[in-house]
């Protein structure tokens, strides 16, 4: 294992090494980069938040290749690189733009100062995947801090494998997976000197099109952060990732129900399910609780949808973004509370929602608000855990608070839809499906248990047999049910 020096020091002589030449084909690594730079340039500026008149940081500038299209617009930018002759030659073709700066350093030094909240916009393009992981959640740190508050980061890297062709004696870049950058820069959170509390919110995650046109490849992928105030301690949502839906946990749904999903009856339960939405071509799908995305994909690809997918869990974000990448498809993925979440009036035909409401305390509050996004006549689709009418069994009851849930009996579920505004049109006890399901998922578990255990080990095995006998026991005695609500907006 490198230390951060040892790390530094092999990059740096990296870079000097391929920096010999100082040119385009040095700075892609690739013999095509000419070509290639042509249409992946404009696309990725294309991809940037607003920034004219703005005050703009670009880390990893190299000999200026951004440099000069982002001074063109930008109030201010200071262009930041670690190699002396790579920032010179920088300097020689763009330091004419008078709004321009040109800093030889490295990001990962602390003697790099920049004022904390200066920043509109910090714009970097391959450049994390040359820090160690702890140098790339320091810089993330670093760099929220730097932002003004509502200022953005953009940063590009190249995910799973070299793109390039170009010779190398060795490679210590990094290749990582996306769902490292998502994961690291989602947990970034600062509070300032007045005790205002921050985050960054993903604004969005793509693969970069001229590397798929151009090359079949899709591990070229960016990412755009805003900083925007934190109203919470984030203690439900490491709950999730840490418990519920920790890594592993995802592995072990998925083993059961399928890729992609983690909620009853996986791809099965979904399509009979979505199927009574008669979704139409070009309609707008907000799934509140998307998981690991299988249900949007599903609906996207089958019936032409636009589907906006949101979940509270990073991890279980970060799959479904990873799964997104290269599809031809409209998803896009969105990790928020969706309690605090806000959309403009009448945006969505379909609001979809998974056993998802039972970690909701105020669903009251939540109904009305999906209510006001839901087009005239929209559709709302829940199914959802309940309980029957009465106080739980002492062991129904300690199920509900480990798992952090609030779990309402079907009549108060409806109560709650019709007090939103909603024309409630199907209320169905599906307790028995849901029975019969468990019974199904355990006997195909059962047939794959021996890979269940390789794969993961035999007290996840066990411990999720006995969490599916235990829901199909309560389900069989009627204390736990399985809703199926259907809504519309009137």
């Amino acid at each position: 294992m490198t230390s951060g020096i040892d790390e530094r020091e092999i990059q740096k002589s990296y870079w000097v090494q391929h920096c010999a030449d100082l040119s385009v084909e040095a700075m892609m690594l690739d013999s095509k980069a000419s070509d290639l730079d042509k249409e992946e340039r404009p696309e990725v500026l294309s991809l940037l938040p607003a920034y004219e008149g703005k005050s703009v940081i670009e880390l990893g500038a190299g000999i200026g290749r951004f440099t000069g299209e982002l001074a063109q617009k930008a109030g201010q930018l200071l262009a930041v690189d670690f190699i002396e002759s790579a920032i010179k030659k920088n300097e020689s073709i763009n330091g004419h733009y008078k709004n321009a700066k040109f800093l030889c350093a490295d990001v990962t030094s602390p003697n790099m100062k920049v004022s904390e909240g200066s920043v509109d916009v910090i714009f970097s393009n391959w450049l994390l995947m040359y820090l160690s992981d702890n140098e790339v959640e320091n810089l993330a740190e670093r760099m929220m801090k730097w932002l003004k508050d509502d200022g953005y980061i953009f940063f590009r890297e190249s995910c799973f494998h070299q793109s390039g062709d170009s010779k190398r004696n060795y490679n210590p870049t990094h290749y990582r997976e996306p769902r490292f950058y998502t994961k690291v820069f989602k947990e970034c959170h600062m509070s300032d000197s007045s005790g205002n509390s921050f985050e960054l919110s993903l604004v969005g995650c793509k693969c970069i099109g001229a590397y798929v046109r151009n090359k079949k490849n899709q591990n070229q992928i960016c990412w755009i952060w805003q900083k925007v105030r934190s109203q919470d301690d984030r203690g439900f949502q490491k709950f999730l990732d840490r418990v519920e839906y920790s890594e592993k946990s995802i592995l072990r749904y998925e083993r059961v129900y399928g890729q992609g999903f983690i909620s009853t009856g996986g791809l099965e339960t979904t399509k009979e399910l979505v199927a009574k939405l008669e979704l139409k071509p070009g309609q707008k799908v907000l799934d509140v609780g998307c998981g690991v995305g299988g249900g949007d994909f599903y609906m996207a690809e089958n019936f032409d949808v636009e589907v906006v997918g949101v979940d509270l869990s990073i991890n279980m974000i970060s799959h479904a973004i990873e799964r997104a990448i290269g599809l031809k498809y409209t998803v896009e993925f969105d990790c928020a509370d969706c309690s605090k979440k806000t959309y403009p009036e009448k945006t969505f035909d379909v609001i979809y929602t998974r056993d998802s409401m039972l970690y909701i305390k105020d669903k009251s509050t939540l109904f009305r608000s999906f209510y006001k996004w839901l087009k005239p006549g929209g559709q709302l689709l829940i199914t959802d855990y309940c309980k029957c009418a009465g106080s739980p069994s002492s062991e129904f009851a300690k199920y509900i608070k480990e798992g952090g849930y609030h779990i309402h009996d079907m009549k108060e579920y409806e109560q709650m839809l019709e007090n939103a505004g909603f024309d409630v049109v199907v209320v169905e006890d599906r307790t028995d499906q849901f029975v019969k399901t468990l019974e199904q998922e355990l006997i195909a578990l059962e047939s794959k248990k021996d890979d269940f255990i390789c794969e993961l080990s035999d007290d996840d095995y066990n411990e999720i047999v006995e969490r599916w006998k235990g829901k199909q026991i309560r389900g069989e005695c009627g204390e736990q049910k399985w809703g199926l609500f259907i809504a519309k907006k009137k």
